[in-house]
Formats: C-alpha cells, sequence, structure tokens
C-alpha cells in the first residue's frame, strides 16, 4: 500500500479501515463475551476446568479469532497512518508505533490461553503423574495471567488511542467529536489498566463501565469509515500543508 495510492483514493482506504475495525469488534466481543465470558467461573478454577474441558474447540475458536484480530490490526494501523499523516506525520507515526506494539504483546499473550487447554486435556504425557486439581488451579492461574497481560497491551494502545483522538479532532476532515470520542476512549483503557496493576480491587468495580467510553467511541469510528469515510476535499488540502 503506497501513499501515492491512497492519495488518490482516501474515501476507499477509509472504508476498508472501517470494516475491518467493525471486524476487529466482532472478534473482540466474541473472545470476551461468547468463548471467556461463558466458560470460566470467577473465582472457581475447578468449574472453569469442567468447562473448559467440555468445551475445547470453542476455546480454541476464541485463541483464533483474537489471533484474527491482531492480523486484522496490521492493515487498520497502516491505513490510520497513512490517513492522519497529514496532521502530523510524527504523531500518526507515534499512534503506529504505540499500536504495533500493543498489537505484539497481545498476540503473545495468546499463548496464556492455550496452556489451559494443554493442562486440562493432558497434552504430555508428564502431566498424568500431576494431580487434577493442580492442573485446574495452573490453568486458571494462566487465564489470570492473561487477563493481566491484555491489561498491558491496552496500556500501549491507550496512549494510541489519545494520540490519533487529538489528531482526528485537530484533522478537518473527520468530525472533531470522534476525536473526543477516541481521547476518552484512551482515558477509559489507561485507567482500567493502571487501576488492574496498581489496584485490583478498584479495577473490578470500574470494570465493565471503565471501558464503554471505549465500545462507543471506536465503534462510531469505524462505523463513520464505513459509511461517511473523510472528507477527500479537507484531506487533499491538508495533504498539500
Amino acid at each position: 500500500m503506497h501513499g501515492s495510492a491512497i492519495d488518490h483514493s482516501p474515501q476507499r482506504y477509509a472504508r476498508w479501515a472501517g470494516a475491518l475495525y467493525l471486524a476487529i469488534i466482532a472478534l473482540g466481543l466474541f473472545g470476551e463475551l461468547a468463548v471467556r465470558g461463558s466458560l470460566v467461573v470467577a473465582g472457581d478454577a475447578a468449574a472453569t476446568a469442567e468447562r473448559i474441558a467440555a468445551s475445547p474447540l470453542l476455546w480454541r475458536a476464541g485463541i483464533a479469532g483474537d489471533l484474527m484480530m491482531q492480523v486484522l490490526d496490521l492493515p487498520v494501523i497502516v491505513i490510520f497512518y497513512l490517513l492522519l499523516r497529514p496532521v502530523s506525520r510524527s504523531l500518526a507515526l507515534l499512534a503506529t508505533g504505540l499500536n504495533l506494539i500493543q498489537t505484539a504483546v497481545l498476540a503473545a499473550n495468546k499463548m496464556t490461553l492455550l496452556l489451559p487447554v494443554m493442562l486440562l486435556l493432558g497434552e504430555g504425557a508428564h502431566l498424568k503423574t500431576v494431580p487434577v486439581e493442580q492442573l485446574q488451579a495452573l490453568a486458571y492461574l494462566s487465564i489470570q495471567a492473561h487477563g493481566y497481560g491484555f491489561g498491558i497491551g491496552l496500556i500501549f494502545f491507550g496512549f494510541a488511542c489519545l494520540v490519533r483522538g487529538w489528531l482526528i479532532f485537530k484533522c478537518g476532515f473527520l468530525p472533531p467529536v470522534l476525536g473526543l470520542l477516541m481521547l476518552a476512549a484512551g482515558l477509559g483503557y489507561l485507567v482500567n489498566s493502571f487501576a488492574l496493576l496498581l489496584a485490583p480491587d478498584l479495577a473490578s468495580l470500574l470494570f465493565p463501565a471503565v471501558l464503554m467510553p471505549a465500545f462507543v467511541g471506536e465503534l462510531a469510528l469505524a462505523l463513520w469509515l464505513l459509511v461517511k469515510g473523510v472528507d477527500r476535499e479537507r484531506w487533499a488540502q491538508a495533504l498539500k500543508r
């Protein structure tokens, strides 16, 4: 994808970004709600283990969906850089770097979700000598570790949202309210992640309400890009400045 291509058709790339962003949101909801939300029983390692062991394909589908979400992140990251670089190339590049770190962290973090099925389904003769209760506890611990890894990755994404929110607010070819919504999204991610790391009890009280601004902001941006795209004349003017 070359800069010259998007220079002639920013609208098409904006709509691609919107469509892919919606797919990312859908995959994220599938993994969190349909998979982990239905199989993980908070505070109960044994019940969680039983549910995962009974539905290993669903658990693995959640992991595959999460990884596909990270793959789709990459073209969206590139398109956002190309769309927002006329406003500030350096800030657009900063947001790109932050987002790439988040994607790498979240992709690597999926190993913590593979471990439970490996433990619970006895993948390896050495596991047959380990008491079931210990395997269940280790599987649940791995799931908890995934939550912390997810929070760490979202620190980088939170800052990326703040930078992109500012660029969108200033750009002139997208509605400023979308920039404000993305700024709120970034703050929501940062509050959630730092609370998770520094004050877990507070994080449990704030979740999931603290992430509602992120859901609203990202969904609004994705829909706008898909349906409306960018103001091509103003984008071209910004590119010439």
